[in-house]
């Protein structure tokens, strides 16, 4: 089997070593594998890097987008990358979800990768402390946030009867008290223990699943935390690579992991912050 650097063998290195984010530089390792990404809502949206960098690899792309409002800003994206399936999910709305997978199934007859990188919490519930969380509100932010994976996992593998790759977006707030995280610490620390119950019983059919916990990065769903400014320039103090990272650090980093480079990894909760979750 080629090595994991014939993937990137033509990219010049930046000054850490990486691979160029010229797109146009990197084999095609995905070519042909059908990958469904849903929680773009902008160009910054960590799920964009991730369909980005899926794409630049070959695979053939399914992208949501939440409502019509949201439709204006991750259509043009959509069309941008070359998706091949475009649909409104919301997956507080009942069927939604659904009629996505029916898209995926009629039109592809498979899936080989699922991205799920939404997050929410009514703001009063979120901005307040644990304590002030509403029952309500602690409910509403662990159905979008975190049982929405499970519900997207049992209609994807279905879908995956050569295996696949399935990936969670988390946060360093899971597993250590981050000022200000509030709900979303606990929701997410669901969504972890989900990623690895969900590898224990998908491992069978040779389906992995990960939890990715990026560093923080100024997207739209970040700018509901108070004080962000300052978690932004505490985790470029603390990295050890000194810097912040991105959202195609993101992607690529699920690039890797769904490939067969990665056959035999799965259940891992995988940091991509520069380094930052080793220091205290």
């Amino acid at each position: 089997m080629s090595s994991p650097a014939a993937a990137v063998r033509a990219a010049e290195p930046d000054s850490l070593g990486s691979p160029s984010m010229d797109d146009g530089q990197l084999s095609p390792v995905l070519a042909g594998k059908k990958a469904l990404v849903i929680g773009i809502a902008n160009e910054d949206s960590i799920a964009y890097g991730c369909a980005k960098a899926f794409r630049s690899v070959g695979a053939d792309l399914a992208i949501s987008w939440l409502n019509e409002k949201a439709r204006a800003f991750v259509e043009p994206l959509a069309q941008e990358l070359g998706a091949s399936i475009t649909a409104p999910v919301d997956v507080s709305i009942p069927g939604q979800l659904e009629a996505m997978f029916d898209r995926v199934r009629s039109q592809w007859g498979r899936l080989d990768i699922l991205v799920h990188s939404i997050a929410f919490a009514p703001k009063q519930d979120l901005q307040g402390g644990l304590l002030d969380c509403s029952a309500e509100g602690f409910a509403k932010a662990m159905d979008i946030s975190c049982h929405s994976f499970v519900r997207m996992a049992k209609l994807a593998a279905p879908l995956m009867p050569a295996g696949g790759a399935m990936f969670a977006m988390s946060y360093y707030g899971a597993n250590r008290v981050v000022p200000n995280y509030n709900v979303m610490g606990p929701v997410k620390a669901a969504l972890e223990a989900v990623c690895r119950y969900l590898a224990y019983e998908l491992g069978p059919r040779e389906i992995r699943v990960h939890a990715i916990s990026p560093g923080p990065l100024k997207t739209r769903a970040a700018s509901g935390l108070k004080h962000f400014e300052l978690m932004l320039n505490e985790a470029a103090h603390k990295a050890p690579l000194g810097e912040l990272v991105d959202i195609m650090d993101i992607g690529y980093a699920c690039v890797y992991l769904a490939t067969p480079f990665a056959r035999r990894i799965t259940g891992e909760l995988v940091y991509v912050d520069g380094g930052a979750n080793l220091v205290a």
